[in-house]
């Protein structure tokens, strides 16, 4: 999506991953406010296969090369925003693939969720699973998975963990501290040890962050488990939750316009 003018303008990789293919609300929202930004989904949009059984880095490459390639497109790299299993995604991306100067984590995982991930048709990092006995059933049928996941500190699931320390880039971790889709809080703790993380914990809030002004959404269906989870469509507390969107939102845009290495991006943010 383009910004108003002729740039060049600061380029943003928006990824979408699990739980409804691809929305180009946020891609939309960040161009208003002077981002070119490319959205790309895992799967389940257009001719994208519908099921994949593992993830190829070469993918979110091509994404990224095709990005910084555009005309309008200002800076040594891009940035990358993502949320929930995109987040482990963009975690990957950032310790494998150059042309990264900055990525935004919202309640990610910091290990490889789900999917094998391979990079020139190596396996990198073996897929952190989930307990499935694990999973609470609340009387409305919504399940809470906070707790389902296995520990990827456990010495048995360590090669799951994303090698971050091997990422130049600038990383901002956004964690709402009511999320009863995983344990997002306890992952960005794990986050520690680099001095180019910046963190923002939000009490309240549920796992589903997105630009404000949206409905509040306490549950919805989850790709991974089958069956609505809490967490999956919000948790948290409405007026928290709301709050919480607010203040990310801004911080997101001025972390990129202070992050990424385009003239463009020095502008002020608002909403």
């Amino acid at each position: 999506m383009f910004p108003t003018g002729t740039g060049p303008f600061p380029a943003v990789l928006d990824l979408y991953t699990f739980g409804g293919g691809l929305s180009e609300r946020r891609a939309a929202l960040l161009a208003s406010r002077g981002f070119l930004v490319l959205t790309v989904a895992l799967y389940g949009h257009d001719d994208q296969p519908q099921n994949v059984t593992e993830v190829h880095l070469e993918y979110f490459e091509e994404a990224i090369d095709f990005l910084r390639k555009k005309e309008q497109a200002g800076g040594k790299g891009i940035g990358v925003i993502s949320l929930s299993k995109s987040g482990d995604l963009a975690l990957s991306a950032a310790s494998y693939l150059p042309g990264i100067e900055a990525a935004v984590w919202i309640n990610g995982c910091s290990a490889n969720v789900a999917l094998p991930l391979y990079y020139k048709k190596t396996l990198s990092i073996p897929p952190l699973m989930f307990d499935s006995k694990k999973i609470i059933l609340t009387d409305s049928g919504a399940a809470i998975s906070k707790y389902a996941m296995h520990n990827p500190l456990k010495e048995q699931y360590r090669a799951t963990l994303i090698p971050i320390e091997q990422a130049s880039c600038r990383l901002l971790v956004v964690v709402s501290e009511d999320d009863l889709n995983w344990d997002s809080k306890a992952y960005m703790d794990q986050h520690h040890g680099k001095e180019n993380i910046e963190r923002v914990s939000y009490p309240g809030a549920g796992h589903y962050l997105e630009p404000p002004y949206g409905p509040f959404c306490s549950s919805s269906l989850h790709a991974v488990a089958g069956r609505p989870v809490m967490g999956g469509g919000g948790g948290g507390e409405p007026r928290s939750h709301a709050a919480a969107e607010i203040h990310a939102w801004k911080k997101i845009q001025e972390f990129f316009k202070t992050h990424l290495s385009c003239d463009a991006a020095k502008s002020t943010s608002k909403l």
